[in-house]
């Protein structure tokens, strides 16, 4: 019998998909059910009906499954941050592993071996970003908070279990300013208004941190009394900056940033890497977990001194950069310019002379530097969610380095690219999982390519 929307149905959770959704059968069809665990036996309501598949939400759980724990978040299931609070961190990373070693067989068609997932070193508190949509509460105060799921209605949280308690506070301080100095929040529906985000970045190693406004303007009323408040209330506060964004867009920075207080950057190391970071640079948001991923990335390049590493997709440059001493020339490109400034400051900090930084995006510098005759040992590939794209992959083929390393946010595209990678001469040797976003669906993993043709 066909499921009917609305109706209440048994089911019994197997598994977690890739998306975080539980996935039981009921008849033979398959059913997805957000904040499930396996192992649940639960009353299910059918929400959505589709070809060969169905949604349906938790009406009750009669029998827990074992991994399945108390939420300790008032708006658990309601942000669309974390979906995995109702899970144990044991049955979180199995899952994950699982998330890796499926996309590898059912995308890349690759029979591979697949490391067991090194977990994050913190569970909790462990985000060094955080951007806050700012809101009128309905006392006319602002507020921060976070996007509910698959909406851009915001929910105010005072304290958000995966931002240091710090970042928090600082964000309520300056709600607090705004609203003292009656500043405008931004409508996105009129497109009026000044204030549209927070945006802190937080220094594991030193504490510092690095306040963004995003503005629909140029300026801020009474930015010298706000800054001064700010840091008096928060010492540390090493800079403020303005980032405006003027457009009618759901993007969340601009690209012009105006420094109000202090040098206008964050520094902070990442696996022996000084990095001085700006709003707009690309930098993991999980520093401890970064070095242990990073360490993963230098194991599988095990670069000499004879090698030339090349580092596409190379942000700031600090996956390059903690391989500089070991390999006798390092190239990274990256399409952000202020992150390619921060690749050469951070170099010139270190001392590294064997370095060079360009401005490009990946696809077309590879195609350049494969065509100029760059002949390197190793390519570390760190692309986006998206993955790369068919040109940089035969740019990187066409340079036939001995080694390649993939780093990868989204194991879907990973196992894709993956693929395409060894249908053209390369074997996939090892894959590491790395979890480095407790508490969401995401995990990163580290994958390393060898040369089968010479």
């Amino acid at each position: 019998m066909p499921l009917v929307k609305n109706q209440i149905i048994p089911l019994t959770i197997d598994a977690l998909s890739s998306d975080g959704n539980g996935v039981g059968r009921f008849e033979g069809q398959a059913v997805f059910v957000p904040f499930a665990a396996v192992g649940d036996v639960l009353s299910v309501k059918v929400v959505k009906i589709c070809k060969s598949y169905a949604f349906g939400i938790v009406e009750s759980v009669l029998t827990p499954g074992t991994g399945r724990i108390p939420a300790d978040c008032p708006i658990f299931g309601r942000c669309g941050g974390c979906c995995f609070r109702h899970l144990s961190y044991e049955a979180e990373l199995a899952a994950k592993q699982g998330f890796v070693a499926d996309a590898l067989r059912r995308i890349g068609g690759l029979d591979v071996p697949v490391r067991d997932i090194l977990p994050s070193p913190q569970t909790e508190r462990y985000r060094n970003k955080v951007q806050y949509p700012l809101f009128l509460a309905g006392d006319g105060s602002v507020q921060a908070g976070f996007y509910a799921s698959r909406s851009h209605r915001p929910l105010s949280c005072g304290d958000c279990l995966l931002q240091p308690g710090l970042l928090n506070r600082i964000a309520a301080t300056l709600c607090a300013l705004l609203t003292q100095y009656h500043i405008s929040v931004y409508d996105e529906q009129a497109h009026r208004g000044l204030a549209r985000h927070i945006y802190l970045r937080h220094a594991v190693t030193n504490g510092s941190v690095l306040v963004c406004l995003v503005c629909n303007g140029r300026s801020l009323p009474h930015a010298q009394d706000i800054c001064a408040a700010l840091v008096k209330a928060h010492p540390e506060v090493e800079s403020v900056v303005l980032n405006v964004n003027t457009h009618k867009t759901n993007v969340i920075t601009g690209k012009e940033c105006i420094t109000l207080y202090g040098p206008g950057v964050l520094r902070d190391t990442m696996r022996g890497v000084p990095v001085a970071l700006g709003p707009l640079s690309f930098y993991q948001v999980n520093t401890e977990g970064a070095n242990r991923l990073y360490s993963v990335a230098a194991d599988f390049a095990a670069p000499g001194p004879e090698d030339t590493l090349l580092d596409l997709y190379c942000g700031a440059g600090t996956i390059g950069l903690s391989m500089a001493e070991h390999c006798g020339r390092l190239i990274g490109v990256e399409i952000v310019p202020e992150a390619v400034e921060s690749a050469r400051r951070n170099a010139a900090a270190m001392g590294v002379e064997h370095a060079e930084f360009f401005c490009a995006d990946a696809g077309t510098a590879a195609q350049k530097l494969a065509a100029d005759g760059l002949l390197p040992n190793i390519v570390v590939l760190d692309p986006p969610r998206k993955g790369c794209d068919e040109p940089t992959l035969k740019a990187v083929l066409a340079m036939a380095p001995q080694r390649i390393v993939m780093v990868s946010c989204n194991p879907a595209t990973a196992a894709r690219d993956l693929k395409y990678l060894s249908q053209h001469g390369y074997a996939v040797q090892a894959v590491q999982p790395v979890d480095m976003f407790p508490r969401t669906k995401h995990v990163e993993c580290a994958a390393l390519l060898c040369r089968e043709k010479f």
